[in-house]
Parts: structure tokens; sequence; C-alpha cells
């Protein structure tokens, strides 16, 4: 637990490290003084903050309400950045969606744990972080985004009477996988049985594998390792083409998607960027220690992603051809992944 007398050393301590760094973010401030992230927001780091109780169905009811906002989320090597509003919100008790045409979410809700409002020199946000203090989402207001309905929210949903002390949770340990049963033969013959991508996740976790092992026992006609240079290749095949994808970035709690073409690409640094108007993407290349191209098949013939993994096998990010249910592949999609899987295969 953080207590008060934490908080308040954490501050100071803060002061001084972006005395030294100024401009630095509060995820890069989080790593460099060994603290979470939800410690520097709650102490004050990032500005003047009001802890919100944690009603999370009542919170995304309300978002609807703002209007146009920014959605950002991210995990270590990957922040995805979406202009919209919240539409066709639908929240269960652990978990729920938002499918509006712009803001995308699946939301896994029983691994949130805290909320904030903060007041910033240049945006307010909503700040939402799970039981080990790392961010899941946060939202950020903008010019067009209603500031009496921003202002109901944040009191309707405030705290009141609760300590300035954070309790975290330590983070389970990582389960012990087992060998798929019944080995690669279960796996294939699983796997070729599939009807739906979703199915995917259900299939791993009946076989007691994560996405990479089962990646590396498929074979390569179901899940081809590629070079990291995947993830460039593949958007700038799509911006060449102006060719709708599905930008796909998870974290443990939520995955936020873009849907559309990408257009103006960037390399800053370590980092490959998406930098269009509505949607920014900001990925750190160097952290991509596998590539794979996969092939599931479903109902509505074979969907291929492209998909990228750090060395830890956390997921980075996937990327799809652009889709609804009940609706084919588009082809493009599939010649960029197939020319991958042949032109960077290791």
């Amino acid at each position: 637990m953080s207590t008060p007398a934490d908080l308040v050393n954490l501050r100071r301590r803060h002061a001084a490290l972006v005395q030294d760094r100024p401009g630095m973010r509060a995820y890069d401030a989080a790593e460099a003084l060994a603290a979470a992230e939800a410690e520097l927001v709650a102490a004050g780091c990032t500005g003047p903050v009001r802890r919100l109780r944690p009603d999370w169905k009542g919170i995304f009811e309300a978002l609807p309400g703002l209007g146009t906002v920014m959605a950002l989320t991210r995990n270590a090597h990957a922040v995805h950045e979406k202009v919209g509003r919240y539409e066709d919100v639908q929240v269960r008790a652990h978990g729920g969606l938002v499918l509006g045409p712009d803001i995308d979410l699946r939301l896994f809700l029983n691994r949130w744990h805290s909320a904030f409002a903060v007041s910033g020199t240049k945006h307010d946000s909503l700040q939402f972080f799970d039981g080990q203090g790392r961010a899941v989402h946060k939202i950020f207001a903008r010019a067009e985004t209603d500031p009496a309905a921003w202002a109901k929210l944040v009191d309707g949903f405030a705290e009141t009477g609760v300590p300035a002390s954070l309790v975290l949770r330590r983070g389970p340990a990582t389960p012990q996988r087992k060998a798929a049963a019944g080995g690669r033969e279960a796996l294939r013959e699983a796997w070729s049985g599939l009807k739906d991508t979703h199915d995917f996740v259900v299939m791993l976790s009946k076989l007691g594998l994560d996405r990479t092992a089962a990646c590396r026992l498929a074979g390569p006609d179901l899940a081809q390792p590629v070079h990291a240079g995947a993830l460039r290749s593949g958007l700038e095949r799509a911006a060449a083409g102006d060719l709708p994808i599905m930008v796909f970035v998870p974290n443990k709690a939520t995955i936020q998607i873009h849907t559309g073409p990408v257009r103006n690409l960037k390399t800053v640094g370590d980092w490959f960027n998406v930098m269009d108007p509505g949607f920014n993407l900001h990925l750190k290349e160097t952290a991509i220690a596998e590539a794979w191209v996969v092939r599931k098949p479903t109902v509505d013939g074979v969907i291929t992603s492209v998909e990228l993994f750090d060395a830890e096998g956390s997921v980075i990010a996937y990327l799809f051809g652009a889709r609804k249910p009940g609706l084919p592949e588009i082809a493009g999609w599939r010649d960029i992944a197939e020319s991958i899987a042949q032109d960077l295969a290791v």
C-alpha cells in the first residue's frame, strides 16, 4: 500500500526527476522512479486529481454524453490513440464492449482496479489502472468535448471521504503452461476445426498453450514465423494500396481497435508511427521479438493476421484486414499477408 506519506515523497522525487528531464511522460517517469503509474497519478504528479468510484458500468454509460474525445490504450511497447465518440456501449458485470465507428474497445473489467480524473495543463483526462497500477485505458478531453458533461461525470463519480493512500495488488504468478494435450496433432486438429477467430483463445486455454507456443507448434501452413519487419511491411503495403485494415493493441484489461486505412507513416528513433487525423499508433520496433503470419479457419473462410510479440511472449499488436462478421477476408489484405509470409519468412 502507498500511504499518504509515501505519495508525498513520490511527488518530491518526481518533481526532481522532471526538473532534470522536462516533458517526461508519466509511463517513463514511473519506470525511472520504480513506481506504478497509478501512484504518480494518485500523488498528483501529473496534475490535480480526484479519485473516482470504480463503477465501470456507470462511468461507461455516461461517456457518450461527453461527445468527441481521444481514447488511448497502450501496452509496454505500443500506444493506440483514437479520436471519436463512445457509442454502442455495452457493459456487463466483468466485461464490456464499445462498438462505435471510431472508438472500438473490448473491456475485461474484472482486471480494472482504480480510476482518476486528472486536470491537465493541456487536456483533462480520465485514467484507469489495473491492480498493479498499470494504465489500462485513458480518455482525454478535446476542444470538441462537452465541458458540462465532463464536469457532471467527474462530480457524479468522485469518491468522498477516501484517504489519499493507494492499495495495489501483487501481480499473480505467471501460470505454468503445460504441453498441449495430445501434442501437435491435437493442436492442429483443434485449430483446423475453428469456426470463428474468437474461438482461438478458447482453444488455447483448453490446450494449455500461449499464442507463441501454439504458433511454434502448429506448423508453417497455420503459423509462419517472419522477421520483425512484418509490422512495417504490412502497414506500408496497406498504405500504398489505401487498403482498410484493423490494428489491435491490447493490454491485459483492454483491447483497442482501429478500422480503416493508414496513410501517414513515420519513423522516430526506435518507434514506427501512424500519424493520421483521428488515429495515431506508436510502436517500438526494437521490442518485437517474434512475428507471425497466422491463418485461422472460420465459417467465413480463412482469416489471416500479422501478430507481433515481445521477448516475454506478450502481444504487442495484431494486424488484420478490415472486415465484419459474416464477410470474407478482403483479398487485398490476404495478398499483403501472404507476401509477407513469403518475403520475410524466417
